[in-house]
């Protein structure tokens, strides 16, 4: 049974449009809430999802940060960091496939379809639950960047600005997991998959290099990567710099991306669980 979800037929989902989405609302609350309330017995996946990042920072900014010169930019950490920042909440919505790909394994989802509930609040409240995984995640970075000597240069705003992009971004991801997760029959294979696209699509961006300095042909690539727009606005936001229209093409990805694959990732699970 799932706590604060009733067994017995909620005649509720047959009233009008309104009162289903209050439910649907409701559902999806309680699935978050399954998932946070786990979360404290699994500490290692927190350490986990914040032991890559911190490696990241180390090797660029100690190991590769003295030789690697990016224009505009005196300070490499100012330029590195925020290329980082988005890199660490992308990868971190990898836990959705992942997680899926488990409880559909273990019965888990068909337990959960065989209760009165919306089931489109299965995956609501996944990505909801994942999206606080992230962001813990995220303040534990933004400790890391302050200690190697990271400065927010921006406004206030600015960064409250490029943080909730970062995390936009985060909860799209999450559902292209979903849909990845759901697709898969273990969760070898959804970690796998899972992770395998993010190297191109983070390393042939702006995160760690200027797109100038790439091959030719390369170039094109990189420059319209979404999450070199991602990193390009985040970057500029932090260092308080002019972000351009950076910042609206970075939230239409992130909103386009979360339409698109809720919908795919919907559908996916409905057929998945049909098997």
């Amino acid at each position: 049974m799932i706590a604060g979800v009733d067994a017995a037929p909620d005649a509720g989902y047959a009233r009008g449009a309104h009162h289903r989405r209050l439910l649907i609302l409701r559902d999806s609350w309680v699935e978050a809430l399954r998932h946070l309330r786990a979360m404290p017995r699994s500490p290692e996946l927190l350490v986990y999802a914040a032991v890559q990042p911190v490696m990241f920072v180390v090797m660029f900014v100690y190991v590769f940060g003295g030789a690697i010169m990016v224009p505009d930019y005196d300070d490499y950490k100012q330029f590195l960091i925020p290329g980082i920042f988005a890199q660490t909440v992308l990868w971190g919505s990898a836990f959705t496939g992942v997680g899926l790909a488990e409880d559909l394994t273990k019965g888990i989802v068909d337990r959960l379809r065989s209760l009165p509930i919306a089931q489109g609040a299965v995956l609501i409240g996944r990505t909801l639950s994942d999206l606080v995984r992230n962001i813990l995640t995220f303040v534990m970075m933004i400790g890391l960047a302050l200690l190697v000597g990271f400065r927010f240069d921006g406004t206030v705003s600015g960064a409250v600005m490029a943080t909730l992009l970062l995390l936009a971004f985060s909860y799209a991801f999450s559902w292209i997991q979903a849909w990845i997760g759901l697709s898969v029959k273990t969760v070898e294979a959804a970690n796998s998959g899972g992770f395998i696209w993010m190297f191109p699509l983070t390393f042939v961006s702006s995160a760690f290099v200027s797109p100038s300095t790439m091959p030719g042909w390369l170039q094109p690539v990189a420059e319209h990567n979404p999450f070199t727009t991602l990193t390009d606005a985040t970057r500029a936001l932090y260092n308080g710099r002019e972000a351009g229209n950076d910042p609206w093409i970075a939230l239409g990805w992130a909103v386009a991306i979360t339409v698109v694959f809720a919908v795919v990732a919907t559908r996916k699970f409905a057929a998945t669980a049909k098997r």
